[in-house]
């Protein structure tokens, strides 16, 4: 059996074949990698010697794939790619990154910072990536404690667990009681819990699989309808399904369109007490560096949860 060279599978060979294939002519591959046609032709009937196939046709003015070449192209770019994965993870752990900063909203924190922090932090770490998920209630606390994110925004109410992490305060959220312009709700003078806890309430279901779950504040005899995410909320309460509390940062862009009412029930209304948090780390250089980038308890008010 005839043996095959390592040159077949350098990088400089599979670049070459893949840009051949592109351009579908030895000329106008030499062009692109400034060498004359008859080094590009050499070159490629050098391979196809080593790999004792065929991988391009020869027509009068163009080159095409035959079927192994087809199938020789295929793996040519996947090994291609994984090279450049290599190298790139070689680049991190030379450099002391870890690969990946795993960040968590809880839903009811704004958005309107998350475009410059994710600009910001791949102009410092050109080597990382970062990962972002959603969490509600519990559900963020139960990430951090599973690994599942090194930072929380937003994370609610008192810590229900135990860990290696730190906290930063971030203020109350406030919420607004809200529902659809046309609800019967809205033109009842005095709301009270019996008149109220006829109409669903309109909560994000915590997205916590151990940790007991927590819900949006509603009366005890009122039905729930449990939603995934805030969008998912606007729309029924839009659609007068139901109502419910919304943190104000989003309640009121809707309530100033005309989208949402605002009610005042006689209950003392909830009150949120939101925090950062971050696990102990200090060889994830990331983590510290996102701390930092978010700032103080007033940085983090104003950003993430002041309407």
């Amino acid at each position: 059996m005839k043996g095959i060279g390592v040159g077949v599978f350098s990088q400089t060979s599979l670049e070459l074949v893949d840009t051949v294939a592109r351009l579908g002519s030895f000329t106008a591959a030499a062009e692109v990698l400034h060498k004359v046609p008859s080094a590009i032709s050499y070159s490629i009937r050098q391979i196809e010697q080593e790999l004792d196939v065929i991988l391009f046709r020869r027509l009068p003015r163009k080159v095409e794939l035959t079927p192994a070449g087809e199938q020789f192209l295929v793996q040519a770019r996947l090994m291609l790619r994984q090279m450049e994965e290599v190298k790139a993870q070689t680049r991190r752990v030379a450099q002391g990154w870890q690969k990946t900063l795993k960040l968590t909203l809880d839903n009811v924190v704004k958005l309107e910072r998350l475009k410059p922090l994710i600009e910001a932090f791949y102009a410092t770490f050109p080597n990382a990536e970062l990962q972002i998920n959603m969490e509600v209630f519990n559900g963020s606390w139960e990430a951090i404690s599973q690994g599942r994110a090194d930072i929380v925004i937003g994370a609610t109410s008192a810590i229900p667990v135990g860990g290696d992490f730190e906290v930063r305060d971030m203020g109350i959220l406030d919420w607004a009681f809200v529902m659809s312009p046309s609800h019967p709700c809205v033109k009842q003078q005095i709301l009270d819990a019996p008149f109220v806890s006829q109409f669903p309430a309109i909560c994000l279901d915590d997205t916590s699989s151990i940790l007991p779950k927590r819900h949006t504040v509603h009366y005890p005899q009122q039905r729930r309808l449990l939603l995934p995410n805030w969008y998912s909320a606007i729309e029924c309460l839009k659609s007068g399904v139901g109502v419910g509390y919304m943190p104000r940062h989003i309640a009121m862009p809707l309530i100033t369109d005309g989208l949402l009412v605002e009610k005042i029930l006689p209950e003392e209304k909830p009150l949120s007490h939101c925090c950062l948090v971050w696990r102990k780390d200090e060889n994830h250089k990331m983590i510290q560096w996102m701390v930092d980038y978010l700032g103080s308890s007033q940085q983090l008010y104003q950003d993430w949860l002041q309407s």
